[in-house]
């Protein structure tokens, strides 16, 4: 079969080793849904099974991704924060994915510096290690001294990794365009969604100057911090695809104790949420991948961030929202978490409340003990695929980075500190900015933005109240009703009517009846003394009452 009328701007060769690796790893039922089984059986029959492959269905997603490289090792890191797709097993697996991609070798490293900083090597820097100290997926890292002695790290992108990217997503888009199609369940997922995500993600990771930007700006969120350091960026000898940096001589995290470096496991963990405390609840903006090879320690319990790849940012009114809502999680307050997810628009009036109470205690109850244990844990589960669909649940897309990153802080504060909690730290941070928003003395203390408001409303507000009072005038101001039903409210509203006109002739005539009959006035009735024309009213009067009574106590 001609591959060409599946798709001719999708790469052959790579398409068959993609559909090999599938098949390797037990996937075989993921081809035969695409259609493809057939047309390209002759390479699926060439591709032998592993024997005796005893891992899990998310050990082999993790095992796919690796073999088949950067694009989906980097696709895989990202539906590693995104639970609420593939579920709380497949994105604690692909946690673990590792970048195991050898060096490029360094006459390929060289040619693309030369040619990024239009210089040669020798001119740009005064030492160049040709071994690098590290490397990954997409870029491999070189120690340099610049001229005047300065020790740097040089990251390099990857030669040709952008287009190799771009042929890979070509290849996703085209498998999961076949999924969605030939599999009705998976339009829930929106997997071609999902892809653009992940294409805007890697090509931010893929601009070093974007990255050496948000190096500037977590410098300067922590400038007064003499427990966090970034390293300094040198643009002069950085582009889109090369980041010069200070070289930072520190260990990771998690090696700490086995190192000589003079520092506290149970002071670096509380150092470290503190500082993911400040990042997402003032600033709503953080580093989105804590593992310990990115956070090197110094002496003194100095944290140093590197890697700024990844970055999370979250809505500043959120932010606030969510700290609220934290506060109720805290106090397994399960009445007060459903009124602020409502209050956030998380979910919306039309859910079922009492399902919702319920799987929210299953959920709290699995990270509850003294209190709440495993926040992290806590917010992936809460975002998997069964409850973001059951309970139409919106959450913004950094949400569930935020939910990785907790989870990752926790792992590495228990390793630091055996009875590191990473909520007995953050609790009471929370409930302080809660407690200093809610003072009435910040009403002095308005942002910038509440400021030009405030200007432009008192700017335009006299010419708004001359338009409104000119067209009052003119008798041109009227008011918009919407009633729903309005035929049958009518009719409603007639019978209320036609009853108390009833209720009150009723009324009249048993006020009349009794005037006349004490009165005497009208034709006597002998035997009683009465009127006549009083005791017909009344008598009148009494059976109209009855029928209205019986007419009542029917409906």
């Amino acid at each position: 079969m001609n591959f060409k009328q599946y798709d001719s701007r999708v790469d052959f060769k790579r398409f068959k080793e993609i559909l090999g690796i599938l098949v390797k790893y037990e996937f075989i039922d993921i081809v035969k849904k695409t259609g493809l089984e057939h047309g390209f059986s002759r390479i699926i029959r060439s591709k032998n099974l592993l024997e005796e492959l005893d891992a899990t269905d998310p050990e082999r997603i993790r095992l796919v991704f690796e073999e088949l490289g950067t694009t989906f090792i980097k696709f895989g890191q990202i539906l590693s924060t995104r639970p609420d797709i593939v579920g709380i097993d497949i994105a604690n697996e692909l946690v673990r994915l590792q970048d195991n991609v050898p060096p490029d070798s360094f006459k390929l490293i060289k040619k693309e510096i030369e040619g990024e900083l239009n210089s040669p090597l020798n001119e740009i820097f005064l030492e160049f290690n040709e071994i690098p100290v590290a490397t990954a997926s997409i870029a491999q890292v070189h120690q340099a001294k610049l001229k005047d002695g300065t020790l740097v790290a040089v990251k390099i992108q990857r030669p040709n990794i952008i287009e190799k990217i771009k042929k890979d997503i070509g290849i996703m888009r085209f498998l999961g365009g076949l999924l969605e199609q030939r599999i009705s369940n998976l339009k829930y997922y929106n997997i071609s969604g999902v892809i653009d995500e992940f294409e805007r993600a890697i090509i931010k990771e893929l601009d070093f100057e974007l990255e050496a930007r948000s190096m500037e700006k977590f410098r300067s969120n922590f400038e007064n911090n003499n427990k966090i350091y970034v390293p300094k960026n040198y643009p002069n000898y950085s582009s889109i695809k090369i980041l010069t940096m200070e070289f930072v001589d520190g260990v990771k995290i998690t090696e700490v104790p086995q190192s000589d470096v003079i520092a506290d496991g149970k002071t670096l963990a509380k150092i470290g949420a503190e500082c993911y405390f400040r990042q997402i609840f003032k600033y709503g903006f953080f580093h989105g991948d804590p593992h310990p090879g990115n956070l090197l320690v110094k002496n003194n319990n100095v944290i140093c961030f590197i890697d700024f790849g990844i970055i999370g940012h979250l809505d500043m009114d959120f932010v606030n929202n969510l700290a609220e809502l934290f506060v109720f999680i805290f106090k397994y307050d399960i009445n007060g978490i459903i009124n602020q997810m409502l209050y956030m628009e998380i979910i919306d009036d039309t859910v079922d409340i009492q399902s919702l109470k319920y799987d929210l205690i299953d959920l709290l109850d699995e990270y509850y003990g003294a209190g709440i244990q495993n926040l992290g844990g806590f917010i992936n589960q809460f975002s998997t695929p069964d409850l973001m669909e059951k309970y139409t649940i919106k959450l913004p897309k950094d949400f569930m980075l935020l939910g990785k990153v907790l989870s990752t802080l926790d792992d590495i504060g228990l390793e630091l500190d055996p009875n590191f909690n990473l909520i007995a730290v953050i609790e009471p941070l929370i409930k302080k900015l809660l407690t200093k928003r809610l003072n009435p003395m910040n009403i002095l203390n308005y942002e910038t933005e509440y400021l030009f408001e405030f200007q432009h409303i008192a700017k335009d507000l006299p010419r708004t109240i001359s338009q409104t009072l000119i067209k009052a005038k003119k008798g041109e101001i009227g008011i918009d009703m919407k009633l729903e039903s309005l035929d049958k409210f009518s009719i409603k509203l007639d019978k209320m009517v036609d009853r108390i006109s009833i209720a009150l002739i009723i009324s009249s005539l048993i006020v009349g009846s009794s005037l006349i009959l004490q009165s005497g006035r009208g034709i006597p009735i002998p035997q009683l003394g009465f009127s006549t024309i009083g005791s017909i009213i009344f008598i009148i009067a009494t059976i109209l009452a009855l029928v209205l009574i019986i007419n009542i106590l029917r409906r």
